[in-house]
């Protein structure tokens, strides 16, 4: 057992209005806060991976951290940390809980406009285990 940490991203990209109209209203829409809500989804999400992948250990998360920012104009990068001593990686929680996140902002955005695109999806770093990973800065 040792203590293994993943950090997942998902970027959404919002046509120019979208971005605008969140921005304008403090990233809220009709059904309520945007970011907020995501991140609550993300925490869910990857605290029930093993519900949604078969063959995931169901796992007592220790740590899962969403952060969420704009990323030029019209660009938001969610990003998921979790942490778990255990004996198997938690790559595929961090994945989930960025990704739900991502469509919750879909979700919560698409009265806006359906021409949102969730895109990079992928994982930034993992240690613990037997191999490390760490993405290179830019790639």
């Amino acid at each position: 057992m040792t203590q293994r940490i993943a950090v997942a991203e998902a970027r959404i990209r919002l046509p120019r209005t979208v971005a605008l109209a969140l921005r304008a209203s403090g990233h809220r829409t009709s059904k309520g806060p945007v970011f907020d809500t995501a991140i609550v989804a993300g925490v869910m999400a990857a605290k029930r991976t093993h519900e949604l992948i078969p063959f995931c250990h169901p796992l007592g998360l220790e740590d899962c951290q969403i952060e969420i920012a704009a990323v030029g104009r019209a660009e938001i990068a969610v990003r998921c940390r979790v942490s778990v001593h255990h004996r198997t990686g938690v790559e595929m929680e961090a994945l989930t809980g960025a990704t739900v996140a991502a469509l919750t902002i879909y979700d919560m955005c698409k009265a806006l406009s359906h021409d949102i695109e969730i895109a990079g999806v992928r994982l930034l770093e993992k240690s613990g285990g037997r191999r490390h990973f760490a993405r290179p800065a830019g790639r």
